[in-house]
């Protein structure tokens, strides 16, 4: 069975199957599981390490998953590196791996944690071609797995949701929404095309970018109020600043380079409330 449309053995077949591997969209729900984590009171390295491979694993569907549809199914990508049974024996593997360490979470912590992280793969398999066709669910289906990341990520050391995870979890769905709708207008006239309804096409590209720079500040204003109501640290604000900088500069730039910019402040964004939660640690 080949697994790559790019030559037979084990070579082409790992390099198409580490094609999928994208660190830009990985990075952050790792992050997030980690971050979570951070926000209880104690991390044991086990539980974490799983949940951490589940998230990873969940990322890893949603990208098969994706490529799959788009090139084999619905014919939109002009290329892709597996084939259409390697695309389903990855898919195959990848659930098998999710399926082992949600057993491993379900022994160690109990079902809750299991449960609380299973939405990560669900959101991940469904994104294509269920969720990527709704404006609602294309635009928060990325950010809505980042919120499930971070509060599994608490839920799998505390045993509990805890006020302040959820919180963060929050304000990520609110700001990431805002930047996927931004991503998202950079194929506002093939999505348009073929009546794929996201927000630009919905509302068209000025109006989607309005809303996108709202949903960006209502997630910056939420991080001031809970640093003012002592739910979040105070240097959180710090976050505030740096993201705000960079939604500045991007707020005049083409969907392209307001993206590249945007996700790499959200990476600093993430950076600065980790940075704050691990010095000033809640009581």
């Amino acid at each position: 069975m080949a697994i790559s449309r790019r030559g037979t053995g084990p070579e082409p077949a790992l390099r198409a199957l580490l094609s999928q591997v994208h660190p830009v969209f990985m990075l952050p729900p790792l992050a997030a599981s980690l971050f979570g984590g951070v926000l209880a009171s104690g991390v044991a390295p086990v539980v974490a390490g799983l949940h951490v491979v589940a998230v990873f694993s969940a990322v890893y569907t949603a990208h098969v998953k994706d490529g799959y549809v788009d090139f084999h199914v619905r014919g939109e990508d002009d290329d892709h590196p597996l084939t259409e049974r390697g695309c389903k024996a990855a898919l195959a593997g990848v659930c098998v791996l999710f399926a082992v360490c949600l057993a491993g979470l379900w022994a160690l912590v109990g079902v809750g944690a299991a449960l609380v992280t299973l939405p990560t793969w669900l959101i991940g398999y469904h994104h294509a071609p269920q969720l990527d066709m709704n404006p609602v669910t294309a635009t928060t289906g990325y950010p809505l797995g980042i919120v499930f990341a971070i509060v599994g990520g608490h839920y799998v050391q505390a045993g509990t949701v805890g006020a302040t995870a959820l919180a963060f979890g929050v304000v990520f769905l609110v700001l990431l929404s805002g930047v996927k709708v931004i991503d998202d207008a950079q194929d506002y006239e093939y999505d348009r095309s073929i009546r794929k309804r996201t927000v630009a096409v919905l509302l068209g590209k000025e109006r989607a970018r309005t809303v996108a720079f709202l949903l960006m500040a209502t997630a910056l204003l939420a991080v001031v109020a809970f640093s003012a109501a002592e739910l979040f640290p105070p240097s959180s604000v710090l976050a505030v600043l740096a993201f705000g900088a960079v939604a500045l500069v991007a707020r005049r730039a083409e969907p392209e380079l307001a993206t590249m910019l945007l996700v790499r402040g959200s990476y600093v964004f993430l950076a600065v409330l980790v940075a704050a939660v691990w010095f000033e640690p809640f009581a």
